[in-house]
Formats: structure tokens, sequence, C-alpha cells
């Protein structure tokens, strides 16, 4: 049976201050369900005041502590919920530690969610939102990429390339949780989401967005992530997650992805839509003849689900809510601001 919002189903959303968290539960709110959320320290309002404030939160939201360190933390949160939705992931491209400040909690953390939900006995479906960098860290890339591939993690280990912490993380996790909920007998689906960009509800910047607006800001790091590259739009995954846990026979991996590209198209892109920002024209190693990798969503899109925004889209309402959060300059200091440029989705959020 399809679940909608009448029944009033009670979920837990993990990371639930975070850039897909705080989404996700608006668009949970928004359909009727009684979120528990979870954070690591509910009393802080600089990191909650947007969760508090979103529409019918007062009624149907309610927010736990917890976190991916604490084994058992996340048992009071889960109980009596039908679904979980994992969000929660640390993401420090920065760590001096990334053993012990990324990877190990990311993979103790799914794996306590699991025995959390073993405990409940009322969760009927586990959503756990994985990412791209499961996939597609190799050493030799391909032009295509669908649910059957995964990323090599001695690879990422040997080269560590930016992000690579965080590749392992994700790899590693996701396959600990795969057996466990196996073993556990647990109805368990996992979202691959691309690179996540859009507008967003957090005060501050997304850890993707970082690598998303790199040149915009000159973060030369990122450029490689870039190179060649894949999207999906905030809202698309956060209303996939939704879909993908009402969707009675969904089972498996899910990639989520909309739209893929390349460093210099995605400039093209950005110089045109905004030549306020110096946005660079050349780059090493890519160059015109570079060809777009593709992240294939069609087992996802065989069920029904429809993408809803355009790459443009994405990037209009980041960089605005960037700009209205005071995250990135209004513009370059190079060259003066357009006025009045509004978003090609505006009305949309």
């Amino acid at each position: 049976m399809t679940v909608t919002a009448a029944t009033k189903d009670t979920v837990c959303v993990t990371g639930a201050s975070g850039f897909v968290g705080s989404w996700l539960i608006m668009r949970l709110l928004e359909r009727g369900y009684v979120v528990k959320a979870t954070v690591r320290d509910p009393e802080n309002i600089k990191k909650t005041q947007h969760l508090l404030d979103l529409p019918s939160a007062k009624e149907r939201l309610t927010l736990w502590k917890a976190d991916l360190n604490d084994e058992g933390s996340f048992d009071d949160a889960i109980s009596g919920c039908s679904g979980v939705f994992h969000v929660a992931t640390p993401m420090d491209f920065e760590s001096q530690d990334p053993e012990n400040e990324v990877i190990i909690p990311t993979i103790k953390g799914v794996l306590d969610i699991v025995k959390s939900c073993v405990k409940a006995k009322t969760v009927r479906r586990v959503v756990y939102t994985s990412s791209a960098g499961t996939v597609n860290a190799v050493e030799h890339t391909i032009p295509e990429y669908d649910e059957s591939c995964w990323s090599d993690v001695e690879f990422c280990r040997r080269v560590k390339m930016t992000g690579w912490m965080y590749f392992v993380s994700k790899t590693l996790a996701e396959k600990a949780a795969w057996d466990s909920a196996k073993e556990n007998n647990m109805d368990f689906i996992s979202i691959i989401p691309t690179l996540v960009v859009g507008p967003f509800i957090m005060q501050s910047m997304p850890p993707s967005m970082i690598t998303a607006l790199a040149l915009l800001t000159r973060n030369e790091a990122h450029y490689s992530i870039l190179r060649q590259i894949q999207f999906v739009h905030l809202d698309d995954l956060c209303n996939c997650h939704v879909f993908l846990f009402e969707y009675p026979n969904a089972n498996g991996r899910y990639i989520c992805s909309s739209h893929d590209t390349t460093i210099v198209e995605l400039a093209k892109m950005l110089r045109e839509r905004y030549p306020e920002y110096d946005v660079p024209t050349m780059f090493k190693d890519a160059d015109e003849t570079l060809k777009p990798v593709s992240f294939l969503s069609k087992k996802l899109m065989d069920l029904g689900f429809k993408y809803q925004y355009t790459l443009e889209d994405m990037y209009d309402g980041a960089i605005k809510t960037c700009q209205e959060k005071g995250l990135i300059p209004l513009a370059s200091e190079k060259k003066p601001a357009i006025e009045e440029k509004k978003p090609a989705n505006e009305g949309k959020e």
C-alpha cells in the first residue's frame, strides 16, 4: 500500500539540520508526516531555528539528540517510527584525522542506525542517502555508471584526491549497511545522488555547494571534481527520497542524477548567466573535446519518478540563496554586478 499524507506516518530523519535533511523535513511535513528529527544539539538554536520555523513544525516536528559517535543514541528517536531516512554523515574535506573523524564514524553510524531500527520493531523501510562517491571513484573513468558500479577504496586511499575520505567513508558504510540489513531482514534502500545543488534553508554553506560554486569562488582544489560532473537539484533529491519510501516494490540502490556536463560547459553556462562573476575560461586537462560522463537514472525513472528542474534552476537557486545569506560575495570586484537578476525558477521554492 502506498503511504499517503492522510496516514500520518511517523518517520525519523537523521542529520536534520543539514543541507539535505532540512529540505527533506520540509517536504515530509508538507505531505502530512510526523517527523522525529535528530541533531547533535537540540539546544543550539542557531543550527535548529530553520527547522522550528518550518510550516507545521509546531504540530508535527520534534527534535531529538543523537550522534553518530554515540552508540544507541538513535534508539529513542527511531522508536515508534515506520520509516527512517538516514541522511547524516560526516563531511570534512579538511580533516586532519580522516580515519577517526570521517571514515569510522560514518560506518559505525549507519550500523548503529540499523541496530536501532531492529530494536524498534516498527520500521518498515530505511532509506539511506549514499553518494556518487560510492560509484565512480576509480582509476579509469568509464562513459556511463549504473547501480552495479562501486568505487575503488584502495585507489582512493592511495591517490588521496580531493574528498577521498568522503568517498571511502560512504563506500565502506553503504557496503556494511547492506550486509547488516540483509542479516537483520531489514527493508533497506540506498539513494545515490550526484552533486546536489539548489536553494537551501540551512544557515551555513553546505559542503556540496563549496564544490558546486568552486568556479565562482576560484576554489581550484575542487576543479578536479567538476571536470566530468553530474548534478541533481536538492528538491528533486528530497522528492526522490519520499517517492522511494512510498513506492511498495522499491529495492536495492537507486542513482538520482538529472544532468551531466563538463567543467568547460559548466563554466560557459555560468559565464553567460552570471557575467558579474569572474568565471575562469581555461582549465588544465580539460577543453572542448572533453566528453561528459553519465550516471544512469533509468532504474529510478522506470518506477515513474520524474525530475522537475534544469541545471540553470539549480544554480539560480543556489547562488541566490548564498547571496542572500552572505555566503558568497554579491559579485566579483573586477566587474560590476548586474541589477535585478531574477532566477528562472523564482516561485518554485
